[in-house]
């Protein structure tokens, strides 16, 4: 089921998608230079407007993405600290619980 919804949604995405390149076919320019005219630009490039919006939509994806990420980057440390943490006391754990025989009736104190 959940495999069927996640090919109609593709299929709805794909077809949204081209309806609005069919929509945006003009050229436009895209300049990436501030004080020059649009016809003596050095930096500036010809292209379908569909694809330029695209492209923008994609680079801002992938930017958010990367902020995201570097947001995340204290919760990253701090689970990777516990996992160590918990590491240690399970091999502390181990190690006692051969020492005593292999008996684990014994309750662990609690806190």
């Amino acid at each position: 089921m959940l495999r069927v919804l996640r090919i109609v949604v593709l299929v709805l995405v794909a077809l949204l998608l081209i309806m609005f390149a069919f929509a945006n076919r003009e050229i436009v320019r895209v300049s990436f230079d501030p004080f020059a005219s649009m016809d003596k630009a050095a930096l500036s490039l010809e292209a379908p407007m569909f694809a330029v919006i695209i492209v923008v939509a994609m680079l801002g994806v992938v930017g958010g993405a990367c902020a995201t990420w570097i947001s995340q980057r204290r919760h990253r440390r701090a689970a990777r600290r516990n996992r160590a943490e918990a590491d240690k006391w399970r091999t502390q754990v181990e190690t006692l619980t051969a020492h005593q025989g292999g008996s684990s009736t014994q309750a662990l104190p609690s806190h």
